[in-house]
Order: structure tokens, then sequence, then C-alpha cells
């Protein structure tokens, strides 16, 4: 992606040692691919891939979704990854955890250089840097309804990103979360759809066994599931499965 400042590419102008043309190209390029994908985590596991593509300096990347205080690593491209989001969890802090927060009107963060102090993550930065970790950066994955976790990049070297960095970083980060988002989306229609294929199917079965009406049916399946504690697409599953309810 990088040239020297003052060439060109392709007559494109370069700035900042950038040919922007031919980074726009290829961002578009993969915001058709990641919309083009099956599968929730087909659509992170391009997301990732595509940090260390695109972004000049990024050796590693993930996505770091908190539940509680929980941590789950998702699409890690390096074994790096997972061993900077288990140190931030073991440790509650680093700058992961914080960009997934959202602490507000923070949404972005980059540093630099991980060999020096890190006042903000004491604990955080020389344990990182133990692991291998020169530079890092975080964005956060949101659109106007929801925050869907950070994405972050990694490099061995320190130095290695900059604001430039940052700006094609936070580009990928807008086009990942819509993806991210529509992908997340689209799965969950599908469970819906196959969720009340289920109920129906299992209604069906209970309508002709038991020889009672629709309303009946769909009453015995939600009383299961309330008195067991169990979700209704489970025993819808059950039913499907076992001809019945024990």
């Amino acid at each position: 992606m990088c040239l020297r400042e003052g060439e060109s590419q392709g007559g494109r102008s370069v700035e900042d040692g950038v040919d922007w043309g031919g980074f726009a190209q290829q961002m578009a390029s993969m915001a058709r691919e990641l919309l083009a994908q099956d599968s929730v985590d087909a659509t992170l596991e391009r997301i990732t891939a595509s940090a260390t593509d695109l972004v000049d300096g990024c050796d590693a990347a993930g996505i770091l979704v908190l539940r509680d205080r929980k941590a789950e690593t998702l699409a890690p491209t390096d074994q790096l990854v997972l061993e900077s989001d288990r140190l931030q969890e073991r440790l509650g802090e680093g700058p992961c955890f914080d960009v997934a927060r959202r602490v507000e009107g923070e949404r972005v963060f980059r540093i630099a250089d991980l060999t020096g102090e890190q006042r903000r993550w004491p604990a955080y930065a020389p344990g990182a840097h133990a692991l291998g970790v020169g530079s890092m950066m975080g964005f956060l994955l949101f659109t106007e309804d929801e925050d869907l976790g950070a994405l972050n990049l990694y490099s061995r070297k320190a130095g290695a990103f900059t604001e430039t960095s940052e700006l094609a970083g936070w580009l990928l980060a807008s086009h990942a979360a819509v993806a991210f988002s529509s992908a997340r989306t689209h799965a969950q229609m599908e469970q819906a759809v196959a969720t009340r294929h289920a109920i129906g199917e299992a209604m069906g079965i209970l309508m002709g066994s038991h020889r009672i009406s629709e309303d009946q049916a769909f009453d015995v399946l939600r009383r299961y599931s309330q008195e067991n504690n169990v979700k209704l697409r489970e025993v819808a599953r059950l039913i499907c499965e076992q001809g019945g309810l024990a």
C-alpha cells in the first residue's frame, strides 16, 4: 500500500506515502467480499485477514467481545492475539478492554511503542511487550444501533503504527462493523425461521398424537418450557426427535 511521498501509481495521487486511490479500491473489494460471506464466522475471519493484508505493519488481528468481564476472542489470525486478550482478562486492564467497553467518546486507540512506560495500563504494557507486541491499535466496531466489540491490530515492531495506519484501520473497521452487523442479523433471522419451523412441526406432532387443537399444542410446549426452564426451541427439537415429551 505504501509509496514514497511524491510518487504516483497509475495516475493516482499519493499522500503521506500511501496510494489512497489504490487503498480505496482494495476497501471496496473487501466490502463486497465481506457481504458475500455465508456465515458470521466467515465474515469475522475475512475482517481480521483483511486487517493484516491492508494495514501496513499489522502482523496479527482479532476481534474482542466482552460479556460482563469475560473476554471472547473471535477470528484471531495468530496465537499472539489470544495471549494478549487472555492477559488483559487476567489483569482486568488493557486497551482492547477499554475500547470494547466503549468508554464514552473513545472508539480508537493507538500505542505506537509498547517498549516504553504506559501509565494507563501499567500491568498490561510490560506483559504485552513480553509476549512480543511492539505496537497496537484498536477500533470499536459499532453501528448506529449497537456496539459489536473491538477490532484489535498488533505489530511485533515498535513504532509500526502511525497516524496513517490509524486512518487505514478506522476505514477498515467502519466497513467491518456494517458487515458484522449484517451477518449477525441474517444469522438471527435464519435461526428465527428455523425455530418457527421446528415449533410448527412439534405442534403438528402433538396435535396428531393427542388429538388436541393448535392452541392446546402450543400451550403444552409453553408449559413444558416454563416448568423445566428449557427454551421453547429446545422443547420443539425434543418433540421432533423423540415424537413427543416423556
